[in-house]
């Protein structure tokens, strides 16, 4: 069956838009080969009735970090009954009572009550599952910066990793997962003397890494001939200049349904330009939003000041209206710089070293902040 008769059958470019999704995991997962052998030889031990060993995976965001450890979580299930792999998105849930509930429903099947029952005896059923099945706890906290913010990081932390001292014999282990290196030694000193982890890097893909894997979900999500070699080496270039492999995720996606809505047979450079507009337009409205009040501020200061002041000029002003360190500014700058709010390039000879001029990397009279 051809593209035309596809088309005509069931008007869509897609066979499997669901590969285009955040949380679709692929069959075939490349160039993470090193990241997933440390990952299981951290939890090697436990599969032999050991203890598991704590582990930080950091990286960029859209870096493979949370694919990797699903995959080696999926492995470890199917091959051993002695491990309990768990799985927690801290962004959706930030409490302990909402954590434990996962774990729970990891351990026994089922959620537990969310009323009429005190999180100590929660906490108890699971470490006494675990204690007379002798079965060991791995935990993934993913984007654990976000536990953080709610003062539950340390709490968590500690019940989970000094539960062998009430329930001897339990084993239990932590992976968290950071893209914000900041908070990456955040803990307080109780927490440290049990969290001792390995790092474990996951560095930022290549151009040739990017075109594998956008291939992969071409392959996987349209029908044959709907996406050209030139197209795809333009989504992937444009990935690799953010950054961010979702990036290019999305791009795909968007073009497929620019192109549906034009009753087109394939995806153009039309397509691309018009979701590349769009794209850009959606990614600066939802970093705007991310910004904390003393980022904003920094930012608001660049769209007066854009071509006028230098860093340092910007940084001397900062500090004059809120009183703030030279260093918080800096670290604000950065961050700008991160989120592809800005650039900085070095315009010559200051009077101490280097002079950098900022630049807007997007129009302020587009967007509210």
């Amino acid at each position: 069956m051809g593209i035309e008769d596809i088309l005509m059958y069931d008007e869509s470019l897609f066979q499997n838009i669901n590969a285009f999704d955040p949380d679709y995991v692929p069959p075939n997962y490349n160039f993470r080969d090193t990241q997933m052998e440390a990952m299981a030889m951290a939890i090697r031990p436990a599969m032999r009735g050991g203890q598991p060993s704590n582990a930080i995976i950091l990286g960029s965001p859209a870096t493979g970090k949370t694919t990797a450890i699903k995959k080696v979580f999926e492995l470890v299930e199917k091959n051993t009954e002695k491990v309990v792999c768990v799985y927690v998105n801290c962004q959706i849930h930030t409490t302990r009572f909402g954590i434990f509930s996962q774990i729970h429903k990891k351990v026994f099947g089922y959620m537990p009550p969310e009323t009429g029952v005190p999180f100590s005896r929660i906490y108890s059923q699971i470490m006494q599952k675990l204690q007379k099945d002798n079965k060991s706890l791995v935990i993934a906290f993913d984007d654990i910066n976000y536990l953080f913010q709610t003062k539950h990081a340390d709490k968590v932390v500690y019940d989970i990793l000094r539960a062998y001292e009430e329930y001897p014999g339990v084993r239990t282990s932590i992976f968290a997962i950071l893209s914000d290196l900041e908070f990456k030694y955040a803990f307080d000193k109780n927490v440290n003397t049990v969290f001792i982890p390995q790092e474990i890097m996951f560095p930022l893909y290549t151009y040739s890494e990017i075109e594998n894997i956008l291939k992969d979900r071409v392959n996987a999500g349209f029908f044959p001939g709907v996406l050209s070699d030139d197209i795809l080496e333009q989504i992937s270039m444009y990935t690799l200049e953010n950054g961010d492999l979702r990036v290019g995720i999305n791009l795909l996606k968007s073009c497929g349904n620019i192109a549906e809505a034009s009753a087109s047979r394939e995806i153009t450079q039309e397509h691309f330009d018009k979701a590349i507009e769009s794209l850009v337009s959606v990614n600066v409205s939802e970093t705007l939003k991310s910004l904390n009040d003393s980022e904003k501020e920094v930012l608001k200061m660049i769209v007066e000041y854009e071509g006028v002041y230098t860093a340092k000029k910007l940084g001397d002003e900062y500090k004059k209206q809120t009183g703030s360190s030279y260093a918080s500014f800096n670290r604000i700058l950065d961050k700008l710089e991160f989120v592809r709010l800005i650039d900085t390039k070095f315009t010559g000879k200051g009077s101490r070293g280097n002079s950098r001029q900022v630049i807007l990397r997007f129009n302020p009279d587009d967007y509210t902040f």
